[in-house]
């Protein structure tokens, strides 16, 4: 393993358990494949389950913000 990657790892251990398997889920996708990648995500619905709840305790807590969108 080279020492960028490493240094990725470390990083990303300090995230948020929802956030340390979402990038865990990316990461498996770009080595895994396309095809791969469909039936893992058919299979991760318990993850996004979580990663809904917790945005959504998020926001119901305040921590959230209004997306300014551009005028068109």
């Amino acid at each position: 393993m080279t020492k960028a990657l490493e240094q990725a790892f470390r990083q990303a251990a300090k995230l948020p358990e929802a956030e340390q398997d979402a990038l865990a889920e990316a990461i498996r996708s770009e080595v895994m494949g396309d095809e791969d990648w469909e039936r893992s995500f058919a299979d991760s619905t318990d993850a996004l389950e979580r990663l809904a709840d917790d945005a959504i305790a998020e926001h119901r807590a305040g921590r959230t913000q209004r997306v300014k969108t551009a005028k068109r």
